[in-house]
């Protein structure tokens, strides 16, 4: 089955927000755990190609767009636009749960947190890797390469504008996610009860 992998096209985004949903559950199908069905493209994927679409590429079959990564070459700069011109106005659309006790909180509550109140990355990690990166594929075409097509592809491309290190945020409850980055040669730089932060010189 050929894949193409290329660049992001703006008719991609409806694509990209159906796989962050089909994959959300670490890995697994996340549509049963959702009402809204777009949060999850809002908190992971739209403000990448909006802001940053010449670090995002997706990857192409003969059925359609089955994978994608985006990337920011600064994340710092990326994390002070989005304050600015990307969650205000999801914060209207979604409501903060702050009222609704952590472990009480559903799905669509628990990504309206992170809307609310977006994590930020340490000093630290940024001033070693301040690049950061997402990348998805479906299913049906893991293990075969893609994902590490799509991951060299951006890799390049981050090399390429200047980048000393790039970071990634996967979930501790992702083995096989947490395996792909290890094996594309990322390093475990922190980790709490729920996530891995990973990193990688360039």
């Amino acid at each position: 089955m050929a894949v193409t992998i290329r660049g992001y096209r703006p008719d991609d985004l409806e694509t990209i927000y159906e796989i962050c949903l089909l994959i959300g559950d670490n890995g697994k199908d996340a549509t049963p755990l959702f009402r809204e069905r777009r949060i999850l493209g809002d908190l992971y994927a739209g403000a990448y190609g909006r802001f940053a679409p010449e670090l995002a590429f997706t990857a192409e079959d003969e059925q359609g767009v089955c994978g994608f990564t985006l990337g920011v070459l600064d994340t710092e700069g990326f994390d002070a636009r989005l304050e600015r011109e990307w969650w205000p106005a999801l914060r209207r659309r979604y409501r903060d749960p702050g009222d609704i006790p952590p472990d009480q909180r559903n799905a669509d509550e628990r990504a309206a947190n992170l809307i609310h109140h977006p994590p930020l990355m340490s000093r630290d990690v940024l001033a070693a890797y301040p690049s950061h990166l997402h990348i998805d594929v479906l299913p049906r075409l893991q293990g075969l390469g893609v994902g590490g097509r799509l991951m060299q592809t951006l890799l390049d491309a981050l090399r390429a504008a200047g980048s000393a290190g790039v970071h990634l945020v996967v979930s501790a409850g992702n083995p096989r996610a947490i395996g792909f980055y290890r094996h594309v040669g990322f390093e475990e730089l922190a980790r709490d009860a729920r996530s891995l932060t990973l990193g990688k010189r360039l």
